[in-house]
């Protein structure tokens, strides 16, 4: 058995992002894993990742990380590990936007390609020189990027896919090789049974492992995540109200935990607009209590509520560019994410549209929107307005976490709903 991590996993919840990861160092190393690829793992810097990394008992992949100073590979492109009489080449790819769309600390002294180019070269390497019986591609590229890769490279015998968060309750089949991916936040596991005879995969069985409150816990892993929650425990637990709706991230165009953010921001801001990313990480909160644990696994990097004046031109072509990113007809152009998440509002697009053409129709507070006039946004992190758009930006002295805490405790009891914001026609 090799058991596989694609990454996003030092990141995400209170406790990782206050150890800057540290705290989840004893369970990751309680899995025996054999390998893992990266992207929100650099969160904290590569200088800080590195270290995390020689901390695990297995190692990082990344075949497409280099220092900038040198050019040299970060971390080491592939292992190669034997089981069951059989050697095994593991390639790893991480995350090709990390140094691209997100913040600039995530990628200080390093640059990211997108890997491909260099697979080919590796995979004769490694067939050729380590004689490997099979390839596997560890990849965090999502999976529109991955598909395209697969059609377009020949001799991956597996590809796990990551970024995109899919449940593939089936694997599919590009080029001979077997894809699969595992949805996300530990929800899923993904388990590949492959029969293999004179170095060729004969048969295979696949399942999608629902992680599921029957499955009894590791006594001596539990034990460790106790022990890594235990400093903040009341802290989280404490409840801040109550919400009537699920809130949740799950759609490509609108969601209820976006809203909840945005209506949040708009609030403390007393702007007419608000913006933040179309992020998918954030585990859904069912109708029932909220509490603070819940809130840092809306925005775990709590980032400040910031403010910036933008024109109506400046909206079109940010907006523009983003379902570019989202949508674009070429895998290798998309960016990750879903559609840049906004309020204040309504927009009609065509996705199917060539670039710069899929708005419709833009209003702004049921007004048209007027090109230059300047409307003033509140957003969260670059990627809610990038840095080349608006003017005017300023940082206020509210955190996205305490302007959602504020936003329900004056309510008490809450209920999100979506508003149509952007709509395909």
């Amino acid at each position: 058995m090799l058991v596989l991590d694609n990454g996003d996993t030092f990141h995400g919840t209170y406790p990782a992002v206050a150890s800057k990861g540290e705290a989840l160092i004893p369970i990751l190393n309680s899995l025996l894993m054999d390998g893992m690829t990266a992207h929100w793992d650099f969160a904290y810097g590569p200088s800080q990742f590195q270290k995390l990394s020689e901390r695990l008992h297995y190692p990082v992949l990344a075949n497409n990380c280099y220092a900038k100073e040198s050019n040299q590979l970060v971390f080491p492109p592939h292992t190669v590990v034997e089981r069951a009489g059989l050697k095994i080449g593991i390639i790893g790819i991480a995350c090709h936007i990390i140094d691209k769309t997100m913040p600039p600390h995530f990628s200080t002294g390093v640059t990211f390609t997108m890997g491909k180019d260099e697979l080919p070269a590796q995979i004769a390497a490694l067939r050729n020189k380590e004689q490997v019986d099979l390839i596997l591609v560890l990849s965090h590229l999502g999976f529109p990027l991955e598909a395209e890769m697969a059609a377009e490279i020949d001799g991956i015998d597996v590809l796990l896919s990551a970024h995109t968060h899919n449940r593939l309750y089936q694997p599919v089949i590009i080029n001979n090789t077997i894809l699969i991916q595992s949805g996300c936040h530990g929800s899923f596991m993904g388990r590949l049974e492959l029969e293999v005879e004179d170095g060729k995969i004969i048969d295979y069985r696949h399942t999608l492992i629902e992680v599921a409150q029957s499955i009894p816990p590791d006594r001596e892993v539990a034990a460790l995540v106790e022990q890594a929650l235990l400093p903040h425990q009341e802290m989280l637990q404490t409840i801040v109200g109550q919400t009537e709706t699920a809130l949740h991230r799950y759609a490509q165009l609108e969601t209820t935990m976006d809203n909840l953010l945005l209506e949040s921001i708009l609030e403390v801001s007393g702007t007419e607009l608000a913006f933040s990313n179309g992020w998918r990480y954030g585990v859904p909160i069912p109708p029932g209590p909220i509490t603070l644990n819940d809130l840092w696994n809306i925005i775990p990097a709590n980032p400040p509520v910031s403010t910036v004046e933008i024109t109506g031109r400046e909206l079109m072509e940010m907006l523009e560019e983003n379902l570019e990113k989202t949508f674009a007809r070429n895998p290798y152009g998309q960016m990750g994410g879903y559609v840049k998440r906004c309020l204040g509002l309504r927009m009609f697009i065509k996705i199917e549209n060539p670039a710069g053409t899929r708005i419709q129709n833009l209003f702004v507070n049921d007004q048209p929107v007027a090109l230059d006039r300047t409307y003033r946004a509140a957003f969260v992190t670059m990627q809610g307005v990038p840095e080349k758009y608006g003017t005017h930006r300023k940082n206020l002295a509210c955190s996205a976490i305490n302007a959602m805490r504020q936003f329900i405790e004056r309510r008490g009891v809450i209920a999100v709903s979506l508003r149509g914001t952007v709509q395909v026609v």
